[in-house]
């Protein structure tokens, strides 16, 4: 395996991660159609490089307040426990049909992200720190 493309990769994934566009949504496919590491070993990886990305923007956003902790602990929680059900689930289920099924997903959420500029379209009016 070449460690240029795992720091690439890394680099890649860290960067949207930091912007809170989820580095994993590049980052599994990179590891998996790249590389060709299974999804559940993609998602273990991405996991484990998702906790020290997570941290270090949770401080960078904080400090620019950024960061509505009334709304994201109720997030985070329900996100913790559904996690582990979801964990459960992919390792219960084959490599190549929970590839297919990442990629459904990875295609909604480019089809919602798309009609989303017109269905939700941003109020300019909004204050940065409500």
């Amino acid at each position: 395996m070449n460690w240029l493309w795992l720091i690439l990769f890394g680099v890649l994934g860290g960067i949207l991660g930091g912007m809170g566009m989820g580095g994993g949504t590049l980052l599994i496919p990179l590891l998996t159609i790249g590389l060709g590491i299974t999804q559940q070993n993609a998602q273990a990886i991405n996991l484990i490089a998702f906790l020290p990305m997570s941290i270090f923007a949770l401080i960078i956003h904080s400090k620019n307040r950024l960061v509505k902790f009334k709304i994201a602990i109720p997030v985070a929680f329900s996100g913790v426990v559904s996690s582990i059900l979801g964990a459960l689930l992919a390792g219960s289920i084959d490599s190549e049909q929970l590839s297919i099924y990442f990629g459904i997903f990875l295609v909604v959420v480019g089809v919602f992200q798309i009609l989303s500029i017109w269905i939700f379209p941003k109020n300019q009016n909004i204050k940065k720190n409500d």
